[in-house]
């Protein structure tokens, strides 16, 4: 008996970088981790933008609460484009790249406070969905930290949604 159709080896995956995964699992997370990115840069800029143009009663509570948004959010485009970098990959950088990428579109400068404010809501619910997306192809790929760090956006995010919403008196 041939004992060499026994010793039948299932192909080895052909991993990526040092970490382990696939090219096809690494182009899938990043893909993900860049169109989240995307959307999180032009969030960004929208909370950078309202901050410098709200005006109008509530314009001490808004200016600060999106400081201290753009401020966060200024972290977490860090830490996703990072997170890129660590599978070898670049990140999207680009302005350009940003915009045609995100789902969460700019905004003018002629909103009042609160017309700013459900603005932002929305992009929340944007976010969300793409903070989803990322955490379901992380488990798909086996990717614990992936998933874990955006598990943490995930409760930032609703907790910004839940003080905005509050503040317009929605839902």
């Amino acid at each position: 008996m041939d004992n060499s159709l026994l010793d039948i080896q299932k192909p080895k995956k052909k991993s990526f970088a040092s970490l382990g995964y696939t090219k096809l699992e690494t182009a899938e997370l990043v893909d993900a981790m860049n169109r989240l990115l995307a959307n999180y840069a032009v969030h960004y800029q929208k909370l950078r933008n309202f901050h410098w143009n709200v005006r109008g009663r509530d314009f001490f509570d808004i200016h600060e609460k999106f400081e201290e948004q753009y401020k966060t959010v200024s972290e977490v485009v860090d830490e996703i484009a990072e997170r890129i970098r660590i599978f070898g990959q670049m990140p999207l950088s680009s302005l350009r790249e940003f915009l045609e990428t995100s789902n969460i579109k700019e905004s003018g400068t002629d909103l009042t406070g609160l017309e700013m404010v459900k603005e932002i809501i929305k992009d929340y619910h944007i976010l969300l969905e793409h903070l989803f997306a990322t955490i379901e192809v992380a488990i798909e790929n086996g990717d614990s930290g992936t998933e874990e760090m955006m598990k943490g956006f995930v409760k930032q995010v609703e907790k910004d949604h839940w003080m905005l919403t509050a503040f317009t008196h929605q839902g």
